[in-house]
């Protein structure tokens, strides 16, 4: 099969606005965040503010034209006043009505951006959100998807800081919000024998939980959460129409 060429693929993905909050934000992240960015759609716009005459945004300045960043400059008028964060929102209000986007992604742990993701969200726009886990919970509850950003981190760029750990089998028995959260979903979804495609699973778990992703408990793919919870046993089944294998989830009628 010939390939596309890349104005027809990018024209069939969804055009986002990235706009990063330099003073909540680490840069260490900067390779993982676009390359999540990616997964949803194409970065047309990307922005990120703060007062670049301080010397606590070092670090950014030498990744900005490495990736193509645009930074936009705020001073600090007033202390204990987030200039930033205003000019961000300004920013984000305008590009709304003038670019024909389809989503925004929002980098910041502040939680001043809530109303501001669901204003978006109320003109038909999706709101990726990206923060760490000190992030509001008012601010990732309103976007479609959030996403922490510790699991974005480079370990070789930040030694104090790791990815989360892979969660053993043990460590799952006492995370009931967990296991209620995958139990419920599977069960919505289930066919008369107790079995759940995964790819349905893990679109409504987003739904109801736009927080969730298997890479906070240490697993790049969900199936492999989904493998390590005793609770649950996993089948993989031919792909209708296709080459590919299916993975389904079922919840254990009894474990020991």
């Amino acid at each position: 099969m010939p390939l596309l060429p890349f104005s027809e693929v990018t024209a069939n993905q969804d055009k986002l606005a990235v706009l990063i909050d330099a003073d909540n934000t680490q840069a260490v992240i900067i390779e993982g965040l676009l390359a999540e960015v990616a997964k949803y759609g194409v970065a047309s716009v990307k922005r990120i503010y703060g007062d670049w005459t301080n010397n606590n945004l070092r670090s950014w300045k030498d990744k900005l034209l490495d990736y193509a960043i645009q930074p936009i400059q705020q001073f600090s008028y007033t202390t204990g006043k987030n200039a930033t964060d205003s000019a961000m929102i300004i920013d984000a209000m305008d590009l709304l009505y003038s670019e024909n986007l389809d989503g925004f992604c929002i980098v910041s742990s502040d939680s001043d951006f809530t109303r501001l993701a669901s204003r978006i969200r109320e003109s038909g726009l999706k709101v990726y959100g990206f923060g760490e886990k000190k992030t509001p919970r008012a601010f990732v509850s309103v976007c479609d998807k959030f996403i922490y950003t510790e699991i974005l981190k480079d370990r070789e760029d930040d030694e104090d800081d790791v990815k989360p750990a892979q969660k053993k089998a043990r460590d799952f028995k006492g995370d009931r919000r967990l296991i209620n959260l995958l139990r419920d979903t599977v069960d919505d979804l289930a066919d008369d024998s107790g079995w759940a495609y995964l790819g349905g699973v893990g679109q409504k778990i987003t739904l109801r939980q736009s927080e969730f992703d298997s890479r906070n408990y240490g697993f790049r793919k969900l199936a492999d959460l989904f493998r390590a919870i005793p609770q649950f046993e996993t089948e993989e089944r031919p792909q209708e129409n296709g080459p590919g294998r299916q993975v389904y989830i079922r919840w254990k009628k009894r474990t020991r």
